[in-house]
C-alpha cells in the first residue's frame, strides 16, 4: 500500500514541489504548469524534447529531465494524462525558436492532449512532432498499436541526446523513431500496486500465480499463469522479447531488466544472470546492461526486460553525456 501523503487529492502538486526542491540544481518548476524543466529553459536555437504522462512512473518522466536527456516533462495525476492545457503550457515554455518533439507512451489520453497542445502550437507557429512510444509486444500484434512501457526510457534518452547535440527537428525526430523501431519489452507481475489513499491495490494475484504481459499503470497483464523460478522467468522474458526481433536488427542491444517499484534488486539481479546467459546463447552481443528502475508503476511487484538493438547512431546518442536527478553518465 502507498503509504506516504498528506491528502490524496494534493499528492501530485506536493510531489512536484518535493521534487524540484530536491533536484533544483538540474530542474525547474515551469511557471504556471504542472512540469519541470532543465535549469535554465530551452537553449535559444535549439530543439527541445517535452517527455510527459501520468505519476507513479519514476523516474518516469521528470526525473529524465536534465542536460542530454528531455528538457522538460509534463505530470499528470496517479496513471493519468496530463491535460491538453498543461501540455501546451510545457510545450510553449520549452520552445527555443527550432522546435519540440513530444514523446510519450502509446496510451489514448495522452493520444488525445498531447494531439490537442500540438495543434494550438502549431497554430501559433510552433513546429511539433510526436514520436510515441510502442514497445510492449504484449499488447498487440501490430506494433504502431502497442502500449510504451519500459522502452520509453531508450526512446527519450536517443531523443534528448540528439536534440542537445544540435541536431535539427527532423534528424531529431527520424532519430526517436529510428529508436522506437529497434526496442522490445515484455514484463511479469506478482502483485497489484495502491494509488495514495485507496484502500485495496488495483488487482491482486494469488501467492503462486503470475501476470504476463502487464502495462506500468496498475493494471493486470493479457494472462495468468503459475508462479515460476528466476530462471523459467528469465527464459520466459527472453523468448517473448525475441520473438519480435525488429527487421533489420544487427547482434548488438542494450538491455535493460526493469523493476515496477517492489521487487528488489537483488530479487533482479538473480534473475539477470539467466538473462545474460539466455541472450549471449542467442547471438545477442550485450552492450552496457543496465539492471533497475526506470519505469515503476508505483509498489507493484514485477519485472520486465526490454531491449533496444543498436547501430552506430543509436549507439552513440545513447552514450551521449548526461545529468539527470535519476540518471548520469558522462
Amino acid at each position: 500500500m502507498t503509504k506516504v501523503f498528506n491528502n490524496p487529492v494534493d499528492f501530485k502538486e506536493q510531489m512536484i514541489k518535493g521534487f524540484t526542491a530536491a533536484y533544483s540544481r538540474y530542474v525547474e518548476r515551469i511557471p504556471n504548469a504542472a512540469g519541470v524543466m532543465v535549469k535554465g529553459g530551452p537553449t535559444p536555437g535549439k530543439v527541445s524534447v517535452l517527455i510527459g504522462g501520468g505519476s507513479g512512473h519514476y523516474p518516469l518522466f521528470c526525473g529524465l529531465v536534465g542536460k542530454g536527456f528531455a528538457h522538460g516533462a509534463v505530470i499528470g495525476d496517479i496513471f493519468t494524462s496530463p491535460s491538453g492545457e498543461q501540455c501546451y503550457r510545457c510545450g510553449k515554455a520549452l520552445d527555443g525558436g527550432a522546435g519540440v518533439v513530444f514523446s510519450y507512451g502509446n496510451y489514448s489520453g495522452d493520444v488525445m492532449n498531447f494531439g490537442m497542445a500540438e495543434m494550438r502550437l502549431e497554430m501559433e507557429g510552433i513546429d511539433v512532432r510526436q514520436v510515441l512510444v510502442t514497445d510492449d509486444v504484449a499488447s498487440s500484434a501490430d506494433f504502431d498499436s502497442r502500449r510504451g512501457v519500459a522502452g520509453d526510457f531508450f526512446v527519450f534518452k536517443v531523443l534528448g541526446a540528439s536534440a542537445w547535440r544540435g541536431d535539427n527537428l527532423d534528424t531529431v525526430e527520424a532519430m526517436g523513431r529510428h529508436a522506437n523501431a529497434m526496442t522490445r519489452s515484455f514484463g511479469v507481475a506478482f502483485g497489484g500496486c495502491t494509488i495514495p489513499g485507496q484502500p485495496q491495490p488495483l488487482f491482486t494475484v494469488a501467492q503462486d500465480k503470475m501476470e504476463l504481459g502487464l502495462g506500468i499503470h496498475g493494471e493486470p497483464g493479457v494472462e495468468t499463469s503459475d508462479l515460476r523460478s528466476a530462471s523459467e522467468i528469465a527464459g520466459l522474458l527472453v523468448d517473448k522479447v525475441l520473438s519480435d526481433v525488429p527487421a533489420g536488427a544487427g547482434s548488438k542491444a542494450v538491455v535493460l531488466v526493469n523493476g515496477l517499484g517492489a521487487t528488489k534488486y537483488e530479487e533482479m539481479f538473480v534473475m539477470y544472470g539467466d538473462i545474460h546467459k539466455r541472450l549471449a546463447a542467442a547471438g545477442i552481443d550485450l552492450y552496457k546492461p543496465v539492471v533497475g528502475e526506470l519505469a515503476t508503476s508505483l509498489n507493484m511487484e514485477g519485472c520486465g526486460l526490454t531491449l533496444m538493438w543498436l547501430d552506430s547512431d543509436l549507439q552513440a546518442l545513447l552514450d551521449y553525456p548526461t545529468e539527470t536527478p535519476a540518471w548520469t553518465n558522462v
